[in-house]
């Protein structure tokens, strides 16, 4: 009678750690505030893209810290040989809480990059001509990606774009030349806009064949 009571006892007090553990568990883990969640035929829905471009095109699911200090979900169609370049940075990223504004795939603003821009949005894929020119972007092949535009707009003659940004490099969010972003991605290969000296584009990067 009485191991039976101790087994009853030894019983309940494992249930209960059990349950308490996983309890604990879930309290540890940040809420994640999801963006958006495109099908990759919704991310590229609205918009004629060459069959031996949209063959090469993936949609990739990345988290970060935004502005308001939440973990998010976001979403980036980017060239598929770039896949694991993009998941590698955004987890660094992740893990400093470098903060990102938002990372949604341009549909949602009607493919416009001036309108995407202005949230303030983070994209990879757009298939556009450079602002301008007749010249076919890189973010077309979705071997590209701006971040923060409002931070990191791209100035050519003294203009900023966005219109109305700033760059500040002491502002939260701002890419800069000794930056951990810019880091980053140079050592995956990429390049960054910030370096160039005819048109300044702190927020892009690109990374070519």
């Amino acid at each position: 009678m009485k191991a039976k009571r101790l087994y009853i006892i030894f019983t309940l007090f494992f249930i209960l750690f059990v349950i308490g553990g996983k309890m604990e568990y879930k309290i540890q883990q940040p809420a994640v505030i999801s963006d958006c969640n495109y099908t990759l035929s919704e991310a590229l829905a609205g918009k004629v893209i060459p069959r031996d471009i949209k063959k090469d095109l993936r949609l990739v699911d990345v988290y970060y810290f935004s502005f308001d200090k939440k973990l998010h979900k976001g979403q980036l169609v980017i060239h598929k040989d770039l896949v694991n370049d993009i998941e590698w940075i955004f987890d660094m990223l992740k893990e400093k809480k470098f903060p990102i504004k938002s990372v949604i795939p341009v549909v949602k603003y009607h493919w416009s990059d001036d309108e995407s821009m202005k949230a303030n949005n983070t994209s990879a894929f757009n298939y556009r001509l450079v602002a301008n020119t007749n010249r076919f972007s890189n973010h077309s092949t979705g071997r590209a990606i701006d971040i923060n535009p409002w931070q990191n707009p791209q100035i050519i003659d003294g203009k900023a774009s966005p219109e109305g940004s700033v760059y500040n490099p002491k502002v939260k969010g701002t890419i800069s030349k000794h930056s951990m972003v810019v880091k980053l991605f140079k050592d995956k290969g990429w390049k960054w806009g910030g370096d160039w000296k005819t048109r300044t584009d702190y927020q892009h990067f690109e990374k070519l064949k």
